[in-house]
């Protein structure tokens, strides 16, 4: 490793001379000094390297509800981080100013895997969540965060788009504790044209995830009017979540506001996020959300079998807690599937920014 650069693994060489990255469905092919579409790989000394190691857009402290996550430990606090660039394209990127970065500057902060977690724990933080933009794309960087952070007890987060290719797959997701899923539409056209990649990648992914680890899953679909959110597709989404993941994998429906190419479209009405979480739960999911509105309702977890209020959310802030100390439902018994403390964390809808220089 020099500085922010270190070697891959993902990758092989082609015929023509090109190396092809295997990281992701994308399969960039590189001549020599080429960055891929995701910006952060890059051929050099003949090989593709992560030239992003160790550096940040920014760290700030986030209640883990913001993720979103309502199922893994509710109320805690979470040390969110990303880098720059992204390996999909989305025209409605709302972290656009991270994500669509081409410019390393943009990556001011810094901080060693050990450091990083040293200071999350100093901060009281039951967590640390890889966001802003997708981890996939720093790959080793993600995983070498978690190691650290598991040392110290600390958990992992991904909140991704799950556009990766089987083998890091395998890797990248070992490390992690949880993942919020970003399942950005169920159409290969939407995925095509408003994203610039494939929708089938991300359904493998998801199904790995709940079947073949132990990493807890949830899953957002951010619906905007007149491109993912009608009714068939809906109930087309809801019931492949019931049938292929389960019906106890949390699906979260956020409202749309315009950002960087989608400036035409209106912000999603919050009666269409109340339609979109009424379909999931008639096909079964047992527990749906609406997000990005205020919806008391919507927002709160009930309990699947007897319907009592389990854990109350006005935006990031908990109210009432209906789960004993083994996360059961306190009128019927009932377990709620997630990862509970005795007692809800109480960091509320605070935004704290953190500059690990400091530290």
């Amino acid at each position: 490793m020099t500085d922010n650069v270190v070697s891959t693994r993902y990758w092989h060489r082609l015929d023509d001379g090109r190396l092809q990255c295997d990281l992701c469905p994308r399969h960039c092919k590189l001549r020599d000094g080429q960055r891929g579409l995701c910006y952060v790989r890059q051929r050099l000394d003949d090989e593709v390297k992560l030239v992003s190691y160790g550096r940040s857009s920014g760290f700030c402290i986030d209640p883990i509800e913001k993720k979103p996550l309502n199922h893994f430990y509710p109320g805690s606090a979470v040390l969110s981080f990303g880098t720059a660039g992204c390996n999909l394209a989305c025209k409605f990127c709302q972290n656009w100013d991270m994500s669509k970065s081409r410019e390393m500057d943009t990556l001011a902060d810094s901080a060693s895997p050990e450091k990083l977690a040293r200071v999350a724990g100093e901060l009281d933080c039951l967590s640390v969540a890889f966001t802003y933009n997708d981890p996939v794309i720093f790959h080793e960087y993600a995983i070498d965060v978690a190691a650290a952070c598991h040392e110290r007890g600390i958990n992992s987060v991904a909140v991704t788009a799950g556009y990766i290719d089987p083998e890091p797959r395998i890797e990248f997701y070992a490390a992690m504790d949880a993942a919020n899923v970003d399942l950005k539409a169920f159409t290969e056209r939407f995925y095509k044209k408003i994203c610039g990649g494939q929708l089938q990648p991300v359904l493998e992914t998801l199904e790995y995830i709940r079947h073949e680890t132990d990493t807890w899953l949830e899953i957002t679909t951010l619906l905007i009017p007149d491109e993912n959110d009608s009714d068939e597709e809906l109930d087309e989404l809801s019931k492949w979540v019931v049938e292929r993941l389960g019906p106890d994998v949390p699906l979260h429906f956020t409202a749309f506001h315009p950002d960087w190419k989608m400036l035409d479209k209106p912000s999603t009405p919050a009666a269409t996020l109340t339609r979109a979480r009424e379909i999931a739960r008639a096909n079964g999911v047992n527990y749906a959300y609406t997000g990005n509105v205020h919806d008391n309702v919507g927002s709160s977890t009930w309990c699947s079998n007897c319907g009592e209020l389990l854990i109350e959310r006005d935006w990031y802030v908990l109210g009432r807690w209906g789960l004993d100390a083994q996360g059961r439902c306190v009128k019927c018994a009932t377990p709620l599937p997630g990862h509970f403390e005795s007692r809800p964390g109480r960091f509320g809808a605070r935004r704290i920014p953190v500059q690990l220089n400091r530290y």
